[in-house]
């Protein structure tokens, strides 16, 4: 067997190897999309370094990325992003990493973009929790693949903020604002997507989710993107409480009794 063989044959067993631990994913549509050659390359490499043990089952599903869940060495769930690389339109996505100083050079594929923004999803939840926001724990990402804390009760996710009736909104209101302010002024990030749909509940706790988009303050649509994530709280929030975006926008942003996290 020549070198190349040989290399292709060690590449089919770590692929058959990957294969044999994804279970409970009986869509075959999502099976095809997801579970290319090299996101299985990837999945083998993170279950061995520890990282995964099993992936079982469909969390969420979307044209951009699917959530799985996931079990780690002891048994511990995971939620195990997958962003697809062949969907993607790379060039919405460049709005979002251009003007960021921690992404700089990044090179104009498909397949760089998508492998920056998952870093950058990492990235973004670590500042968020030094921060004191409450969002998943971040545990490890390689190429298209983000690996992080379940957020649920049992086996069941928990739900999105939109679908749950909640019992103190004006408590709910405060905390999320008091998130909006946490990462604006303590780790420097505007979500750029937040809404009832990015924000899960748990034990009547909120847990902001998908941050990739997040950018830096500095970055030049940093304002318009914080705009647009209090007009959408606020349109949420007008269905039980009185709320004004401009006293939301002062209030964020105003970082005086804030101690900005040092990077």
């Amino acid at each position: 067997m020549g070198r190349l063989e040989e290399r292709l044959s060690r590449l089919d067993r770590k692929i058959d190897a990957a294969r044999k631990r994804i279970k409970g994913v009986e869509d075959r549509q999502v099976a095809t999309e997801v579970f290319d050659r090299a996101t299985l390359l990837t999945l083998y490499d993170l279950a061995n370094r520890g990282v995964i043990d099993l992936l079982y089952g469909v969390i969420k599903t979307g044209k951009e990325a699917n959530v799985l869940k996931g079990y780690g060495k002891g048994g511990e769930p995971l939620a195990v992003k997958i962003h697809l690389v062949g969907t993607r339109n790379y060039r919405a996505m460049l709005k979002y990493i251009d003007g960021d100083y921690r992404f700089k050079g990044v090179k104009r594929s498909t397949r760089s973009v998508v492998y920056t923004w998952v870093k950058k999803e990492f990235k973004n939840m670590e500042r968020a929790l030094e921060a004191g926001v409450k969002v998943p724990m971040p545990i490890a990402y390689k190429n298209n693949v983000l690996v992080m804390e379940f957020i649920g009760k049992g086996e069941e996710p928990a739900p999105m903020l939109k679908h749950v009736f909640p019992e103190e909104p004006d408590r709910l209101y405060r905390k999320v604002l008091g998130y909006m302010r946490a990462l604006y002024c303590r780790a420097g990030l505007v979500h750029a997507d937040l809404s009832e749909y990015n924000i899960l509940m748990r034990d009547g706790t909120p847990y902001i989710i998908d941050l990739s988009q997040a950018v830096v303050i500095e970055h030049p649509q940093a304002q318009e993107f914080l705009r647009a994530d209090v007009r959408n709280m606020a349109n949420y929030f007008r269905s039980y409480l009185e709320v004004d975006e401009g006293e939301m926008l002062r209030y964020i942003t105003d970082c005086r009794r804030v101690k900005r996290w040092s990077m």
